[in-house]
């Protein structure tokens, strides 16, 4: 689940968004101050937006909203309001881990790319890096599936001139990192970083 607010642009308006595949075909359904947002073909909800947003909640964002218990309420107390159910299936888990690169190679396809093994604490990763200072060895800031950028991109499962990419690893600009260096390269931490641990990158206000 993706969450975005920003009144000056969009107005009072919690965007939220369910599935991170594209909606072939729109349909919307007007209930109270919820607009639902439906894949034509099947009638699946992937997105819905809640008008009047203030009424049910404090957002002093603009940008992307951390999705977490307390906004999940908030949305499913103002779902009940509105006579209006919504299955949200939501995982908590932190989406910027730091992470461990164990093994890096070349990219059979790609001159510029390379193929990282990278070890987030629970599980390892295969995610193909373009950054020219990924080194094994390294502790780096890992977005997984599911994290939301700063700039608004939404980490997915994708595939790099063939070979699959299971998240991405960043630079001190793409997390929006006061001061960050613009020559290119991912951001490489202490070694004294802990591997699998929660990074918090700046907030966007």
């Amino acid at each position: 689940m993706i969450a975005a607010y920003n009144k000056q642009f969009v107005g009072d308006v919690l965007l939220v968004q369910l599935a991170t595949e594209k909606i072939v075909h729109t349909e919307v359904e007007k209930v109270g101050d919820f607009a639902i947002l439906k894949e034509k073909a099947t009638g699946e909800i992937k997105a819905f937006n809640l008008f009047n947003a203030s009424k049910y909640m404090d957002l002093n964002v603009q940008g992307n909203v951390e999705v977490n218990p307390e906004l999940v309420q908030k949305i499913e107390e103002a779902m009940k309001a509105n006579n209006v159910s919504i299955s949200l299936d939501v995982d908590f888990s932190p989406k910027f881990v730091i992470g461990y690169v164990e093994e890096k190679e070349k990219h059979p396809n790609a001159d510029k790319l390379s193929i990282c093994k990278v070890n987030v604490g629970d599980e390892l990763l295969q995610i193909v890096c373009g950054a020219p200072n990924v080194e094994a060895g390294q502790k780096v800031v890992v977005a997984k599936i599911g994290a939301v950028m700063p700039s608004g991109l939404v980490i997915k499962q994708s595939e790099l001139r063939g070979v699959a990419s299971s998240g991405m690893l960043c630079s001190a600009r793409e997390l929006a990192i006061p001061n960050a260096p613009s020559a290119k390269g991912i951001l490489v931490l202490d070694q004294d970083a802990e591997v699998g641990a929660s990074f918090t990158i700046p907030s966007n206000l």
